[in-house]
């Protein structure tokens, strides 16, 4: 029996994004995501107190806004915090990636559903519960700097760690047990083999998480206003606390100066994943 092709029949595109309303739909979504942050830089540069009409193009705000010493004390809170929250983030997740990945014991399962527990809890739920876990313990608020930003930076490895352990373990899954084993057949130590054959093979998974935890402490707000004190404010509480008085063109240029770190990391992140892939192509 002979099939007969239909010359005629019409060919459908499988690749929706040269479609025209693909191309709407995605156009019409990013502007409807990025406008606002968009009118946000923009008018941070606005000669204006009010904030609310264009006036003129200047970069006074900056000034502002660099010799505001609250604004300055909270920034350097802030990079503290993320610091020290990607320090803890990349041990913790790092430990608990190779526990996932290597160990089979009890309730496995439950345990890898409770660390994921605060990925998909909300923030608002975990802020609450820290607050009353540290009133409970009776967590010390006087504490010498940067001994004072623990309860923040302990809130904030709690929420990060998670989304550590499960890119690296991602990663780990192409890792290959013979060269591990290859390497102790050549007389290689424990720590070597870490050294220089597991380590090496989860470097971009570390740079990356590493990155997204300190992009996650710097611009966390919900649980950091449930965990901070009046001598501990960060750059969104404190864009918060001028917020609340009234939006001006200084609040615009602190929240850009956040809005373009935060960006510089991603950016790090992402191209060093794409440096990896591409060198992995080229193998």
């Amino acid at each position: 029996m002979k099939i007969k092709n239909n010359d005629k029949a019409p060919k459908v595109s499988l690749d929706y994004f040269y479609q025209w309303w693909f191309k709407v739909i995605l156009c019409v979504t990013f502007i409807f995501l990025y406008a606002p942050i968009l009118v946000l830089i923009i008018f941070s540069f606005n000669d204006s107190r009010r904030n609310i009409t264009w006036r003129g193009f200047t970069f006074k705000y900056y000034e502002k806004a660099a010799l505001n010493d609250g604004l300055i004390d909270a920034f350097i809170n802030s990079l503290t915090i993320g610091i020290f929250n990607t320090l803890g983030s990349l041990i913790l997740g790092i430990l608990t990636a190779l526990l996932l990945w290597r160990f089979r014991f009890p309730f496995k399962a439950v345990y890898e559903g409770i660390i994921l527990l605060p990925v998909v809890m909300p923030e608002i739920c975990i802020g609450v519960a820290l607050l009353v876990f540290f009133n409970q313990i009776g967590w010390a608020n006087n504490l010498p700097w940067p001994l004072s930003l623990s309860k923040i930076t302990f809130a904030h490895i709690l929420f990060s760690f998670p989304f550590v352990a499960i890119i690296i373990r991602a990663r780990l899954a192409t890792f290959n047990l013979e060269q591990e084993e290859a390497a102790f057949d050549l007389g290689a130590s424990p720590g070597q083999v870490f050294t220089n054959v597991f380590l090496p093979h989860i470097r971009p998974a570390l740079i990356v998480s590493g990155l997204i935890a300190f992009t996650l402490s710097l611009d966390d707000f919900v649980i950091t206003f449930f965990t901070s004190g009046p001598d501990t404010i960060t750059v969104p509480i404190k864009i918060y606390s001028m917020v609340r008085f009234s939006v001006t063109p200084e609040v615009n240029a602190a929240s850009t100066i956040l809005l373009l770190i935060t960006l510089c990391a991603a950016g790090i992140a992402l191209w060093v994943h794409r440096a990896k892939i591409s060198r992995i192509g080229k193998l």
